[in-house]
C-alpha cells in the first residue's frame, strides 16, 4: 500500500502504574498530586544505597490468571494488563477477526521496553546457581526477550500487520508510539496498539544506577525523593508499570463510530552524539528533535499550551530540557503549562513514554494539566511555567500538547497531540 499520510487519532488508553491499576485511578492520582514512591521491603534490598522505588499500585499477579502470569516476565504482565484496558476502552470486544471492526492484517503492536525481561534473567540465574540446571524454567527465553511484551500483546489481539519493539533506553515507549504513527500514516496498518512497559525493580539495576549517581538516595522521605526542577533534586526514583494507547487512522475510527480522545500530530527525533549516559548540557539534541517535529507537522508554537516533560529529577537533565524548550519555542514557552509527572510515578525507564503519553492525552481530553509535586524551591535556571502542587485548567478551543522522552545513548523523542 502506498504512503497515504493519513490523520492518526487516539481511541483507547490503558495503564497500570505506581498510582493505580488502570488509567482512571492513575489519572486521579496525578491530579491529586499523590506520590507512588515507597520504601522497598525485603532482605535483598537492605544493603542497597537506594531503598525506595515507585512500585506498582496493583500487583499484576493479582490481576492475571496464575497459569498465564507464570509464563510472562513482569514487564510483559504490565503491558498485557494496560493493553487489555486500552483495547476495551477503544470499543473492541474481541481479538481482530473475531471483532469484525478490525481484521488481523490491518492491526499492529508496538510495545517497547528499555531493559526487557531483566528480572527473569537475574532470577533464573539465581535458580541455576542455587538449584541446578533442571530447575531453570523452560519459559525463560520467551520471558526475557525485550520483544516479549509486544509479542504477547500481538498474540492477545491477533495483530498481523507487524509486531515491533524499539529499544532506546528511557525514550523507548515514546519511540514505540512514534513508530506506530508511521505504520498508520504509511498505510501499513489501520490500528496499532502502542506504548511502553518496564519492570526493573531488582537489587542489581538499583545498585548499578545508584553507583552511577543517577538515583535519589532520600530513603528517609520516599514521597519527597522525586523532585524535578527543585534546587535539592538528587536523581530519579525507579518506577514500574505500563502505559498503552490505541492509535487509529481517522477514517477507520469514523467508520466504526469510535470515540476519539485527540489527534496525534507526529514525532520529532534526534540523537545527541554526546555521551552514553550524560545529557548534552545545552539541550542541543532536544532542540533538534523539537524543531524536527515542527518542521514535519503543521504544529505552531503558539498552539502548544501543555507539555509533559521528561524531567527525571537529575541536576543536569532537567535544566537542559528547559534550555531546549526556550531555544525552539522562544516567548511561546511562557504560555506552556509544564507538568513533570515523574515526581509522582517515579521514572519507568522504557515505560515512561507510554504512561506519560496517556497522561498527555488525558490532559488534552479533560483540559487539565497535572501538577508537579515536591518543588519547594524552584531552580533559578528553570525559565518556564511549572505547574506546581495543583492541577491547572487548560484553555478552550483547539490546543496542542507535547510529550518529551529522552534516553541513555542520546536518544530524543518528542510527540505532539492536538485536541479534537
Amino acid at each position: 500500500m502506498s504512503s497515504t499520510n493519513r490523520t492518526v487519532v487516539v481511541t483507547g488508553i490503558g495503564a497500570t502504574t505506581p498510582l493505580g491499576g488502570d488509567s482512571a485511578s492513575t489519572w486521579e492520582g496525578l491530579l491529586a498530586g499523590r506520590s507512588g514512591v515507597k520504601p522497598l521491603e525485603g532482605e535483598r534490598f537492605a544493603e542497597l544505597p537506594v531503598q525506595i522505588a515507585a512500585t506498582a499500585a496493583v500487583d499484576p499477579g493479582d490481576v492475571l490468571p496464575r497459569p498465564l502470569a507464570r509464563k510472562l516476565d513482569r514487564s510483559a504482565q504490565f503491558a498485557l494488563i494496560a493493553a487489555r484496558e486500552a483495547w476495551a476502552d477503544a470499543g473492541y470486544t474481541a481479538p481482530a477477526g473475531e471483532d469484525d471492526k478490525i481484521v488481523p492484517e490491518r492491526l499492529g503492536s508496538v510495545i517497547a521496553s528499555g531493559i526487557g525481561g531483566v528480572t527473569t534473567l537475574l532470577d533464573q540465574y539465581d535458580v541455576l546457581k542455587d538449584k541446578g540446571v533442571r530447575r531453570v524454567s523452560p519459559h525463560t527465553v520467551p520471558m526475557l526477550m525485550p520483544n516479549s511484551p509486544s509479542a504477547n500483546v500481538g498474540l492477545e489481539v491477533n495483530a498481523r500487520a507487524g509486531v515491533h519493539t524499539p529499544v532506546s533506553a528511557c525514550a523507548s515507549g515514546a519511540e514505540a508510539i512514534g513508530y506506530a504513527v508511521e505504520m498508520i500514516r504509511t498505510g501499513r496498518a489501520d490500528v496499532v496498539v502502542a506504548g511502553g512497559t518496564e519492570a526493573a525493580i531488582h537489587p542489581l539495576p538499583i545498585a548499578a544506577f545508584a553507583n552511577m549517581m543517577a538515583m535519589s538516595k532520600n530513603n528517609d522521605e520516599p514521597t519527597k525523593a522525586s523532585r524535578p526542577y527543585d534546587t535539592g533534586r538528587d536523581g530519579f526514583v525507579l518506577g514500574e508499570g505500563a502505559g498503552v494507547v490505541i492509535l487509529e487512522s481517522e477514517e477507520h475510527a469514523k467508520a466504526r463510530g469510535a470515540r476519539v480522545y485527540c489527534e496525534v500530530l507526529g514525532q520529532g527525533l534526534s540523537a545527541d552524539s554526546h555521551h552514553i549516559a550524560q545529557p548534552e548540557p545545552t539541550g542541543r539534541g532536544i532542540a533538534a528533535a523539537m524543531q524536527n517535529l515542527l518542521d514535519a507537522t503543521d504544529l505552531k508554537p503558539s498552539e502548544v499550551v501543555h507539555l509533559n516533560a521528561h524531567a527525571t529529577s537529575t541536576p543536569q537533565g532537567d535544566v537542559a530540557e528547559i534550555k531546549a524548550l526556550r531555544k525552539v519555542l522562544g516567548d511561546d514557552l511562557d504560555h506552556v503549562a509544564i507538568s513533570a509527572t515523574k515526581s509522582m510515578t517515579g521514572h519507568l525507564l522504557g515505560g515512561a513514554g507510554g504512561i506519560e503519553t496517556v497522561a498527555t492525552v488525558l490532559a488534552l481530553h479533560h483540559r487539565l494539566a497535572p501538577p508537579t509535586i515536591n518543588v519547594d524551591e524552584l531552580d533559578p535556571d528553570v525559565d518556564a511555567d511549572i505547574v506546581r502542587d495543583e492541577p491547572r485548567a487548560l484553555p478552550q478551543g483547539t490546543i496542542a500538547a507535547i510529550n518529551n522522552s529522552f534516553g541513555f545513548g542520546g536518544h530524543n523523542v518528542v510527540l505532539a497531540f492536538r485536541s479534537v
